[in-house]
């Protein structure tokens, strides 16, 4: 990459923000499309977010990511489209003449991967495990995908008759259940269901199980975080009867929408992405046929 002059600027913005890998695949994004652009991480306080808002402005930064935990809070100060209004939150932000404009594809990211595992969701049921921001993202995705049933599952019950009340008004054309955070209904719920998604960050810390045995059905599972190597507690409990993936693909393919969405282009490829990634974490690859893998 050249730096000039005409160089514009990206990146992407949270606390913290050192461990992103969102500087390594959108600089791969930005180098096959030949784009005269570096992408960096601005590691934002919480209480410097306004700073940080104008700030970013005020040096002509054309578009970033948002990350934890701003997402909601950035969601307040832009514009929003459609699909960040139902969200409720946004991770991507670009100048325009109005001002900060912003979406969310954290859903697309998560539709890219169903889609890229070549699952077929029409008539089938899903198990949502979570009821905060980024289940609120899945969940969207999973609306549109002409799913029977979407089980959620959460363990503050407030929370998951908050959410479940949402889904049901916000999303009529699909029926949402709630299921008790206990094995024999969660094993119920997974009999039911060829796709599991998990959007808690339960089981991340190393050593940690996932409190329930996900072994009834076959299918899918989709983590919705990731660890270095692929093995979070919730990919483990499910990998005996189920096709996994963790969060990493999400993430990439999230970024890719908002590289689309930044240029006006079509996604970049995420296969030569992915394998970057999994090469810089020494991990296994992850098979995703959808998404034309060598």
């Amino acid at each position: 990459m050249k730096i000039d002059g005409t160089t514009k600027t990206y990146g992407i913005i949270g606390w913290p923000v050192k461990h992103s890998l969102s500087p390594v695949f959108q600089t791969t994004f930005l180098q096959q499309n030949n784009i005269n652009a570096a992408y960096l991480p601005f590691a934002v306080a919480p209480d410097l977010l306004v700073d940080a808002m104008s700030g970013l402005w005020a040096l002509g930064i054309e578009g970033f990511n948002v990350t934890v935990p701003h997402k909601e809070s950035v969601f307040q100060m832009v514009s929003s489209d459609e699909d960040a209004l139902l969200i409720g939150a946004v991770n991507t932000v670009k100048r325009s003449e109005a001002g900060w404009i912003a979406t969310n594809t954290d859903w697309l990211g998560f539709l890219a991967v169903v889609e890229g595992l070549g699952f077929a969701t029409a008539g089938q049921s899903a198990l949502l495990f979570g009821a905060g921001g980024t289940a609120r993202a899945v969940l969207h995705a999973l609306a549109r995908m002409e799913l029977d049933t979407i089980y959620i599952c959460n363990r503050n019950p407030e929370r998951l008759a908050a959410f479940l009340s949402f889904a049901q008004s916000s999303y009529p054309q699909v029926s949402c259940q709630a299921v008790d955070w206990q094995q024999k209904t969660v094993t119920e719920a997974c009999q039911r269901s060829a796709l599991l998604v998990n959007t808690t960050s339960i089981g991340l810390q190393d050593g940690m199980d996932f409190p329930f045995d996900l072994s009834a059905g076959h299918g899918v599972a989709i983590d919705a975080v990731y660890k270095p190597d692929g093995q979070t507690a919730f990919v483990r409990a499910a990998s005996a009867t189920r096709g996994v993936v963790d969060g990493l693909p999400m993430l990439i393919a999230q970024g890719a929408e908002a590289f689309a969405w930044w240029h006006g282009s079509k996604r970049p490829d995420c296969s030569l992405a992915l394998n970057q990634i999994e090469q810089q974490l020494g991990r296994e690859p992850l098979t995703l046929p959808g998404w034309n893998r060598d």
